[in-house]
């Protein structure tokens, strides 16, 4: 497929100076409109050692305003970015809605530098297919994709990296462990092929440029990110970002209307007594697990989903007190703010992945997606659906190293919550935890019991299991919540 980018293209110095005032015209005036769009654009830039990538970024950041451009190169992997999974590194970078990211080789390298240590294919399929899911997700979110794959032919490349042995600040000098790459160009251009072909789609396609040329490869990049600019303004993203796999089918409403939550044994209780030994004992056992998992670099997430004043602030309470506060963080998740509204909505949660051998404390989590949005309105029915497969994806990830995912449901009857409501209202130190909007969801029970159905037989996985915790009884509802803890970590840590 690579053979088309040896034509031979060339530009004259004049005919590229004659080109590139229009087009560097063209570039800033599409990039201030930009600015008031709603569309990121992410310009992926990867091809053959000694093409010149880091010329043509360079060119890029002349030509354009570099105030609402970001350049990330994504070389040695830090510290932080190793005890997390890979994909973190990519999220906490994407621009934000009407600004431009360039990505040296993003994801692309992960695959390439698999490939080269002869992982198996079945691995190299699943990371493909990932990256897949990837762009199609943020292409339905907004995002404007610009895949840039820069060819050299085999003689040219070689000639390149002679030269460049000479010059110290060569970028293949400075990253030795590509040194042996440069006689292997059969090679990597398999590599690249199958990466090329299986990534090209018609939400994000690859663009292959003739590099050979200077003049021409530069003002060919520049009238292809022109033209994405156009697009992105136009808003040519996410309604052609929706493909078939994409969706999710729903199911026939059991006509019996029995969903998941009807199998909750609320009537479980335990008496005080029996519940401060069983919690003592928990929180002493939770608290040597935690430790126990860092020093194992063992990562644990906890969600915390429920009704309101299902009793999850309580629960989460007695795990963090069996739990060394420099051990854990709790995130209390609200509205987005504006920054978290100018990212895809599995942006900010990223943002807070636990480092190897943490916890990580959700109350309220990424589920809002198909629960409060799905029943609010604020997310259409295209992307709730859409977004049960984006998050099992997003959990695959969080685990995959070994580390320990735990997703609580709180249950309690509608009997139950109307008490609970109804104290705090008439109790001083608990009027703040009672609103309005408490009472308009309670109207809204019934859309939510079939959010939740739905939540958790689409998302209740292998890896990251859903566990509904019965809440009438806050003794036990804790104590179950922190039993689960303890016996998932033993588990995961071979006690």
């Amino acid at each position: 497929m690579f053979e088309a980018a040896e034509l031979g293209h060339k530009l004259s110095k004049e005919a590229f100076k004659e080109q590139e005032a229009g087009l560097r015209l063209r570039l800033l005036n599409c990039q201030l409109e930009l600015g008031k769009s709603t569309s990121p654009v992410i310009i992926i830039v990867s091809g053959v050692q000694g093409a010149g990538k880091g010329a043509v970024v360079n060119r890029l950041n002349e030509w354009l305003d570099t105030r609402g451009l970001e350049n990330w190169s994504f070389w040695e992997q830090s510290d932080e970015e190793n005890e997390r999974p890979k994909a973190w590194r990519y999220w906490r970078v994407l621009p934000a809605r009407g600004t431009i990211g360039i990505f040296f080789g993003a994801w692309y390298n992960d695959v390439i530098d698999d490939a080269y240590l002869c992982m198996d294919d079945g691995r190299v399929e699943t990371q493909l297919n990932r990256i897949d899911d990837l762009e199609r997700m943020l292409s339905q979110d907004g995002a404007k994709f610009v895949k840039l794959w820069y060819h050299l032919p085999r003689k040219e490349q070689k000639d390149r990296l002679e030269q460049s042995t000479h010059d110290q600040q060569s970028y293949w000098n400075m990253a030795k462990e590509y040194t042996g790459r440069k006689k292997e160009y059969a090679r990597f251009m398999s590599i690249a092929e199958r990466i090329v072909r299986a990534t090209d789609t018609g939400v994000a396609p690859w663009h292959i440029i003739e590099a050979t040329d200077n003049n021409y490869r530069d003002i060919r990049t520049g009238e292809l990110v022109c033209r994405a600019l156009e697009e992105a303004i136009r808003g040519e993203t996410g309604p052609a970002a929706q493909d078939v796999h994409d969706t999710v089918a729903l199911g026939d409403t059991d006509v019996d209307d029995i969903t998941v939550l009807d199998t909750v044994d609320l009537s479980q209780r335990l008496e005080k007594k029996e519940y401060r030994n069983r919690l003592a004992e928990m929180q002493g056992v939770l608290t040597e697990l935690a430790w126990e998992a860092y020093r194992q670099q063992r990562a644990c997430i906890l969600v915390f989903e429920g009704w309101d004043a299902a009793g999850k602030g309580g629960a989460i309470r007695r795990v963090t007190q069996a739990v060394d506060a420099r051990l854990r963080r709790t995130i209390s998740v609200a509205a987005p703010t504006d920054e978290e509204l100018a990212h895809h909505y599995l942006w900010r949660f990223w943002r807070y992945v636990p480092r190897a051998g943490h916890m990580r404390i959700f109350d309220r989590s990424w589920y809002g997606r198909v629960l409060v949005e799905r029943v609010e309105g604020f997310a259409t029915p295209l992307e709730w659906q859409a977004a049960y497969r984006q998050i099992n994806s997003f959990e695959e990830q969080l685990t995959e190293r070994g580390d320990v995912l735990l997703k609580f449901w709180v249950h309690i009857s509608k009997e139950e919550q109307l008490n609970r409501f109804q104290l705090r209202e008439q109790t001083p130190y608990k009027q703040h935890k009672i609103t309005d909007e408490d009472w308009r969801n309670r109207e809204k029970w019934d859309l939510y019991r079939e959010a939740v159905d739905d939540m958790v037989s689409r998302t209740s996985t292998e890896f990251a299991p859903w566990y509904l915790i019965p809440g009438d009884n806050k003794r036990f509802a804790r104590v179950e919540v922190i039993t689960t803890v303890v016996r998932s970590l033993r588990k995961a840590l071979g006690g």
